[in-house]
């Protein structure tokens, strides 16, 4: 069969008028730009297929209006949620229909019912949060909850880690509100008699396709009952079960898992349980993941709502990559792990079912170690392993080998089998020569594999292909499903067969005619799909791009990677669309637009250097409009499972940029703000008074300055007051002293120099000696924002040369503003990385809180001191020192200022709606007397502009207590 027959054949008239209704139809957000498709071309599976266009639509009836309209001039659609599918199903040659940036109402809770009804943006721990506040939940968790959309669950019968609780989302679905391509707009649930006949009632498309679906029943009842294994997690195929009369008619949970292939929702109203508040973890190590599996069918009676099993393949991987070593630390001895979670409405009953478990477990032959955890949040810290662990292991430690992939993700077998098929599957799988990491919803025999697939060759992909192929037949063997939860897409459907008999494959393809007769929604996925080897994203034909990067990128703990390598780092998880906790991604955050978010940025780059899209030349605006939202506050860096760093790619796309445009006056006034702030302090008052010229200021206007912007105040430069003064005075017992430079960074030094005073006093009371260099230099921040990498690397090569003796001497530098301690740790060995004095360094420099940890000097006991982290030193150092010192430190992600971001008139909205959302609810809800601490210039001003606090600098908080201490003691 011809590829071209996988998808209707798309005129360029039909794309013209859908463009020209739509934008006078509806209020949906059009974008059919190269960028944009960019973009959306790719998901987190294997596939990369750019859509026609994308359209966002802002409301209902807009969604209804698009999908009618699609169908009526003969244009594929595609629906979308957070794009977070793995088997090719959110990905396809036809308009992308984006429902999550509008349509995430929930409109209602009926707690006395249990339902809750949402429109299909919703995300799955928004509902969740929703249902929490009556004592209840939505069961189906994935393990990218914080950003999933229903209307994706619905799609792909999304399953997740408590489904041992609460089972699939088929099982938690009472109705669906749909549109069709036919232009069908009605309500679907379980349809007794009378439901059948008011569908049938209502006439035309609605009566056509519901009594369509009797027929279909009636025809192929015999062939559903018998051939559909019957096992929790089957999830491959339609679900043609649910129309049996026994279940029901129920139309809502036959369209679950239909992948966009049949209908989109418009709402859905949803199941919600019991909550099970109170949790406890029981945490069994095992010799081997084959043992853990055989463990299984023996606990599943204990009651269990979590059952999930880790291989040393995620924990040994996280370990080389210096990754989650704390919470690796409080897991069991042991090579595979079972995470077994239980919960009740009381502490007491929880633990004594925990209790009961482990006493069963120590009885098993493989007599595993254990823990039990009831503190919440290292139960979480253990979560987070099994939830990111895979994806921060997707990059292949050498860059010539292949990575491991999803490819064959996520096969489910009854649990009682899974012993056996897990020692069958692990020698198949080492047949073929391939490494694995195995992981999943253990409890229901759902099991998770990155295998090193080589994708990229000819030989490598055919084999891949016959791989599947016994992989499959290795799964019928056992009575399972060739998907668990992730669905069929692109990945499964060519397998089908394997799993269903023909009779029944032709009552899939007659669902899906009846449904979509002329083949418009999602063409090519589940049912008569793309060969699996088609629309690869790297495979045979692709090739790396040649370009090599200003900055060494590392990938594990010493290997460096090129920056053409460095793009293929994305793999689609999109844990940066999720909208709340974490500092990543502050600019999605604020706009919930991908292009905003950093797997956007990072399919951009992707596409910019490999793909067919768009080019560095012509498409160059519209990547610099991303990079103008990007704050660069390397929330990414440290919160994305794979380490994806934005911040760099950033700066070197601008570094290109520049050399074919000129700056703007506020991009040079920024990048060079290291040479004239410390001018401007010489002549201080006259300084602010032209900052405060209204002439100035609307000049300042024009050039891009936003016209609310309040400048801060500049102060006579530290090295010219009284303090930095007197450390020429060498104190009788120097020989006796340990010496600390201070670092006179250009912010504190030009707007805050009591801040660098405060670390004097610090340092003096802890009997160092502190010293100052030679002469100022800035660490060159501002530089990487605006591209300046010529300039940057010099700065460092000054510094370095500056510093030489401290360096030499193993001298500790104490650096007050975080983001020049990024600037340190991060961005000197990655550009001078084959100076050994810039990763010798990087290990001198320690903040405030570090030096008072090593002078032991501690945070006063009677007083809460509640510190707001800057992004980049949560990113290149973390925050554990302030918390020994007795710092509470905040979850207010990122404050939105990041340096000029908050002065630009593009940025400046974006900025405040960032602060905004998250830091200031936060801050609002401490004490009005809290002694709040935030150490970052740019976060100070923030919090001052947005909320009536007045934030200290750690510096401060540490002199006011050894000061008030030397005082008590006088």
């Amino acid at each position: 069969m011809s590829l071209s027959n996988f998808a209707p054949k798309i005129e360029v008239n039909a794309l013209l008028s859908l463009r020209a209704e739509l934008a006078a139809d509806t209020t949906c957000e059009l974008r059919f730009d190269a960028a944009t498709r960019a973009a959306y071309a790719s998901e987190a599976s294997n596939y990369r297929q750019p859509p026609l266009g994308v359209v966002i639509p802002k409301t209902i009836e807009d969604m209804e209006k698009v999908v009618s309209a699609c169908g009526r001039l003969g244009i594929a659609m595609v629906p979308r949620g957070a794009g977070t599918s793995m088997c090719g199903q959110s990905v396809n040659a036809a308009v992308c229909i984006d429902h999550s940036k509008y349509l995430n109402d929930v409109t209602d809770v009926w707690p006395e019912r249990g339902i809750a009804r949402v429109q299909p943006g919703v995300i799955c721990d928004q509902l969740k949060t929703a249902a929490a506040a009556h004592g209840l939940t939505f069961g189906p968790d994935p393990a990218t909850h914080s950003r999933c959309t229903i209307g994706g669950m619905v799609g792909n019968n999304s399953c997740g880690a408590h489904s041992v609780m609460a089972g699939k989302t088929v099982e938690n679905i009472e109705r669906l509100e749909i549109v069709t391509a036919t232009g069908a707009r009605f309500w679907v649930g379980p349809t007794d008699d009378a439901a059948y006949e008011a569908h049938l009632a209502r006439g035309g498309e609605q009566a056509r396709i519901v009594q369509a679906l009797r027929d279909l029943t009636q025809k192929y009842a015999d062939d559903i009952r018998q051939g559909f294994p019957r096992l929790k997690r089957r999830v491959s195929g339609f679900n043609l079960d649910q129309l049996l009369p026994e279940n029901g008619f129920n139309i809502a949970r036959a369209l679950v898992g239909s992948e966009g292939t049949c209908a989109t929702t418009l709402h859905a109203e949803t199941t919600l349980v019991a909550g099970k508040a109170k949790r406890v973890l029981l945490v069994l190590g095992f010799d081997s993941i084959f043992d853990a599996a055989d463990s299984v069918p023996m606990l599943l009676p204990m009651g269990a709502i979590a059952m999930e099993g880790v291989d040393n393949g995620i924990v040994g991987g996280l370990k080389k990559l210096g990754l989650k070593l704390d919470d690796i630390a409080e897991l069991p001895s042991g090579n595979a792990w079972l995470l077994v979670e239980f919960g009740a409405d009381s502490m007491s009953d929880a633990r004594q079912m925990a209790v009961r478990a482990q006493q069963v477990a120590t009885q098993l032959a493989s007599c595993p170690s254990a823990r039990l955890v009831d503190e919440a949040s290292l139960m979480s810290r253990l979560w987070t392993i099994r939830e990111t662990g895979a994806s921060a292991t997707s990059l292949s430690d050498v860059a010539d080998r292949p990575d491991p992939t999803v490819g064959w993700e996520d096969a489910a077998v009854e649990p009682e089998h899974l012993g056996k098929y897990l020692r069958e599957f692990t020698a198949l799988v080492e047949s073929y020569g391939y490494k694995t990491n195995l992981y999943g919803h253990f409890g229901d025999g759902c099991i998770h594999s990155r295998i090193t697939f080589d994708l990229r060759s000819t030989v490598g992909v055919a084999d891949w292909r016959r791989f599947l192929k016994e992989a499959s037949e290795l799964v019928v063997k056992y009575g399972g499903s060739l998907s668990g939860e992730h669905g069929d897409g692109q990945a499964k459907g060519e397998f089908l067969p394997l799993m269903f008999s023909p009779r029944l494959m032709d009552a899939f393809r007659e669902f899906k005619r009846i449904w979509d007769p002329k083949g418009l929604m999602n063409p090519g996925k589940l049912i008569d799909a793309w060969p699996v080897d088609s629309n690869l994203r790297m495979g045979p034909e692709y090739q790396r791009a040649s370009t090599k990067g200003i900055f060494s990128y590392a990938n594990g703990a010493t290997h460096d990677t090129e920056y053409a390598r460095e793009t293929e780092r994305c793999i689609g998880m999109g844990k940066c669309r999720s909208t709340e906790g974490g500092t990543m991604c502050p600019s999605f955050k604020a706009t919930r637009e991908e292009l905003y978010s950093t797997r956007g940025r990072a399919r951009l780059f992707f596409e910019l250097l490999n793909g067919k899209i768009i080019n560095e030349v012509d498409d160059q605006e519209s990547v610099k409009d991303s990079m103008d939202l990007c704050l660069s506050c390397k929330g990414c860096k440290v919160d994305c499972p794979t380490h994806v760093d934005i911040p760099k790619y950033r700066s070197e796309f601008l570094y290109r940029y520049y050399k074919r445009k000129l700056r703007s006056p506020v991009d040079i006034a920024v990048g060079r703000i290291g040479q004239w702030l410390p001018v401007a302090s010489r002549v201080a008052p006259l300084a602010n008074a032209l900052l405060a010229n209204s002439v100035l200021r609307r000049i300042g206007g024009a050039l891009g300055l936003a016209p609310q912007a309040k400048l801060p105040t500049i102060n006579k430069s530290f090295r010219k007051g009284k303090v930095a003064k007197s450390l020429g005075n060498i104190p009788e017992n120097a020989a006796e002293c340990q010496e600390v430079i201070i670092w006179t960074d250009t912010f504190n030094s030009g707007f805050t120099p009591h801040i660098l005073e405060a670390a004097i006093t610090v340092v003096r009371a802890a009997g160092w000696l502190p010293r100052l260099t030679k002469r100022h230099v800035c660490c060159g921040r501002p530089f990487y924002d605006v591209g300046l990498l010529d300039q940057a690397k010099a700065n460092l090569l000054e510094i370095l040369d500056l510093l030489e003796d401290a360096i030499a001497q193993g001298t500790p530098v104490l650096v007050l503003e975080p983001s020049c301690l990024s600037v340190f740790r991060d961005e000197m060995p990655s550009l001078l990385r084959n100076d050994p004095r810039a990763k010798t360094l990087a290990g001198l420099t320690v903040t405030i809180a570090e030096f008072a940890k090593r002078a032991g000097i501690r945070l006063p006991e009677d007083e809460a001191v509640h510190l707001h982290a800057h992004c980049h030193q949560r990113a290149c150092g973390g925050m554990s020192s302030e918390r020994e010192l007795g710092a509470k430190v905040l979850d207010t992600g990122c404050c939105g200022m990041a340096g000029a971001f908050g002065y630009h008139a593009k940025t400046a909205p974006v900025s405040e709606r960032i602060g905004n959302t998250e830091l200031v609810p936060k801050l609002n809800a401490l004490p009005t007397d809290a002694v709040l601490v935030a150490d970052g210039f740019s976060c100070r001003n923030q919090i001052g502009k947005l909320s009536d606090r007045n934030p200290k600098h750690l510096a401060e908080v540490l002199a006011e207590s050894v000061t008030a201490q030397v005082g008590g003691h006088q």
